[in-house]
């Protein structure tokens, strides 16, 4: 299974469309957002995916994506500041990051098989003995060319690489 993996999308819904667009392309099932959305609209783009998101700290209008998750129905869901998850056998933990330090100890606690976080607009792929720790990049105005990326993360080949959602 495909997994596509997004965060810091604030409201840019130019990179969104974009990036549903690639998720498309790849075969991706289940998208998992690790939080910033900002506002709803940026949801309904997700539509035909089973999204799992997060909240992070510039995501105030709560209801609203709460709304907008329950309107995609199925298996979506917006899990709060924090997810725990698991497909195809591999665990995940799903944070907006805003503290490395609590990023590393999910990591080190040699838990889960993934950690995914956000907030630092910058991608990162790293692995911390059995866990791959993963940010995959932001969408903000002010990022690089070069983090604005999404990830597809390979459930069979536990393999990931990065998309830029820049120039499509």
């Amino acid at each position: 299974m495909n997994i596509g993996i997004i965060a810091d999308t604030h409201d840019n819904l130019e990179a969104v469309e974009r990036a549903a667009e690639l998720f498309t392309e790849e075969g991706v099932e289940v998208v998992v957002h690790c939080g910033d959305f900002v506002a709803p609209p940026v949801i309904e783009y997700f539509d035909g995916f089973e999204l799992h998101g997060v909240l992070g700290n510039n995501d105030g209008e709560i209801a609203g994506l709460e709304a907008a998750f329950a309107a995609l129905g199925d298996e979506s869901e917006l899990h709060g500041r924090f997810a725990s998850l698991e497909f195809d056998g591999l665990s995940f933990a799903v944070l907006h990051g805003e503290s490395k330090a609590e990023v590393e100890t999910l990591a080190d606690a040699d838990r889960y098989d993934v950690v995914c976080y956000g907030h630092h607009h910058e991608r990162d792929l790293t692995e911390r003995g059995r866990t791959t720790v993963l940010n995959p990049g932001g969408h903000f105005p002010s990022i690089p060319a070069d983090h604005r990326t999404v990830a597809i993360l390979d459930t069979l080949s536990e393999s990931v690489r990065f998309r830029s959602v820049e120039g499509r």
